[in-house]
């Protein structure tokens, strides 16, 4: 019975997350056409492969980044993605996300 509860949690937590992301991934694509725009060939199929990634961050982003003052909520991104990349644990994580949060 517990099987069965916990299996019917998993896919609504499933289902509930796949729009979230499709949304993400579709504002993405937007961007990235946008971009794109005048480009064709190999030269809009290789910039369109390179904007997709994750880590790709669009000229619009970046605008309106450096446009408006960070909220917590993406100060708090950042310096978790800082504290992972630098594979920071334990107290040394707390010590630099507490600096990290303070900027």
């Amino acid at each position: 019975m517990n099987k069965v509860i916990a299996l019917a949690f998993l896919g609504i937590s499933v289902a509930l997350s796949a729009p979230a992301f499709a949304g993400s991934q579709q504002e993405k694509m937007k961007g990235c056409n946008a971009e794109a725009k005048g480009m064709k060939g190999e030269e809009r199929r290789a910039f369109m492969s390179k904007c997709l990634k994750k880590d790709y961050v669009l000229k619009s982003d970046a605008a309106a980044a450096s446009a408006a003052p960070a909220k917590q909520q993406d100060k708090m991104k950042t310096c978790n993605a800082d504290a992972k990349t630098k594979g920071l644990k334990g107290d040394e994580r707390k010590a630099f996300m507490k600096d990290c949060l303070k900027k």
